[in-house]
């Protein structure tokens, strides 16, 4: 009976996730510079023979802005599930561990040895960007992934959060450096990157960025039911039959193949993937990482969709940046789950 609420009360919050990313999808196509009303909307989306400028402005600008928005929100909510899984620290994220600073340091690389090599490299470069810099990324990604999974065995949760802390402005310093030597087309082309955007994938880059996401959650599905066991503890999750190295590399790869398409094509977003899995779990009830999956995807969806929502708004002015409005909303909720949450309470 219980574990029948538990689903009634998981598939009305996926419904109303759904519902509300739906809307705010319309909202965010309707609104902008130029307003749109709303049949003019519905008909540049489903019909061809509109104005053309109702179809360059739907589907040239903002739905490819619009699908990334909810591609990578579902990507990093899913990652940060896995992660807090895996890791059982209720503050674990691709940002909090480090993961993205390794992004961030292997598209510096990329973009600086693209620039040395000569104008060709770099037009190469910026000609198949999704390509290149997903594979920078995921090398960062993976090996930082690597060193803090190897750590997180022997330390503490507030030592290894720490760690991953120091990760973040250590990569700060070697992106710094490695910038500095390189010329002005690689800096710009690594300066319009690192803001945290949505804004530059073009349909062109989706199917890539939808693939590799895809099958990240597709990994994240096959490594639900042993992660939920490790949640008890290794000595259970062993008992059940569960390879515990085994368990952490498909976790590992699921993370990067989440992560690493996000960061090299969107930049260094940060929150979502911290603060989604406690709106997921609270949603749910529950802690089964299955169960949870399609919420925390949803949830992250939801999240990146609002954030760029209110970025694009048609303000007077132009200040407000995604990662901004993404730390305003996420570093409250931190706040408070820290205060309330007894889970995040007993932190050692």
């Amino acid at each position: 009976m219980k574990e029948s609420r538990l689903a009634m009360r998981a598939n009305a919050g996926a419904l109303a996730l759904l519902v509300s990313i739906v809307l705010l999808s319309i909202a965010a196509i309707s609104i902008g510079q130029v307003g749109l009303s709303l049949d003019a909307t519905l008909q540049g989306l489903f019909r061809s023979d509109v104005d053309p400028v109702i179809t360059q402005i739907v589907w040239d600008i903002r739905a490819p802005r619009i699908l990334t928005a909810i591609c990578a929100g579902a990507a990093l909510g899913i990652s940060g599930l896995l992660m807090q899984a895996l890791f059982r620290n209720p503050v674990a994220d691709a940002w909090s561990l480090g993961l993205t600073a390794g992004g961030q340091v292997g598209v510096a690389l990329a973009v600086a040895g693209a620039a040395y090599a000569g104008p060709q490299a770099l037009a190469f470069l910026s000609a198949f960007q999704g390509v290149s810099l997903t594979v920078a990324a995921a090398l960062g990604v993976g090996i930082t992934a690597l060193a803090m999974l190897a750590l997180g065995r022997r330390l503490g949760t507030i030592t290894l959060l720490v760690v991953g802390l120091m990760t973040w402005f250590t990569a700060q310093g070697v992106v710094s450096v490695v910038m500095h030597f390189a010329n002005r087309a690689g800096g710009r082309v690594f300066s319009g990157w690192n803001d945290g955007t949505f804004t530059s994938v073009t349909l062109d880059h989706l199917p890539l960025l939808a693939m590799t996401v895809v099958a990240g959650a597709v990994l994240a599905l096959l490594s639900a039911k042993p992660l939920t066991s490790l949640l008890i503890g290794e000595s259970y999750a062993r008992s059940l039959g569960t390879d515990i190295t085994r368990l952490r590399l498909l976790v590992l790869a699921a993370t990067v193949l989440l992560v690493a398409p996000v960061t090299a094509f969107c930049g260094p977003v940060i929150f979502i993937g911290l603060i989604v899995p406690h709106f997921a779990r609270a949603i749910a009830g529950t802690a089964r990482i299955a169960s949870l999956l399609p919420l925390a995807a949803m949830c992250g969806a939801l999240l990146a969709l609002t954030a760029d929502f209110i970025v694009h708004l048609p303000w007077d002015q132009h200040f407000l940046h995604l990662n901004a409005v993404l730390a305003l909303i996420g570093a409250p909720v931190v706040i408070l789950l820290l205060v309330l949450s007894p889970t995040m309470r007993g932190l050692r």
